[in-house]
């Protein structure tokens, strides 16, 4: 019954061993994911920034003086 004990600890401790790491692997997914959710919004506010940019640009295009004729013709 000592080698099934001494089995029984082996096998415990690469269990736990093998918790450890996942649980490690586990923290260090969820901060990339912080960190990508947080670059996520920084571009979500930059494009937004951008789309009314773009539309002041374009309303200010649009608002181009009417094409007339020169008075000499």
């Amino acid at each position: 019954m000592t080698a099934s004990t001494d089995e029984l600890g082996e096998r415990l401790a690469r269990l736990e061993e093998h918790v450890a790491h996942q649980q490690r692997a586990i923290e260090e997914l969820s901060d990339q994911l912080n960190e990508q959710w947080k670059a996520i919004e920084t571009l979500q506010t930059r494009q937004k920034k951008l789309v009314e940019r773009f539309v002041v640009v374009e309303d200010q295009v649009r608002e181009a003086p009417p094409v007339t004729k020169p008075p000499h013709y």
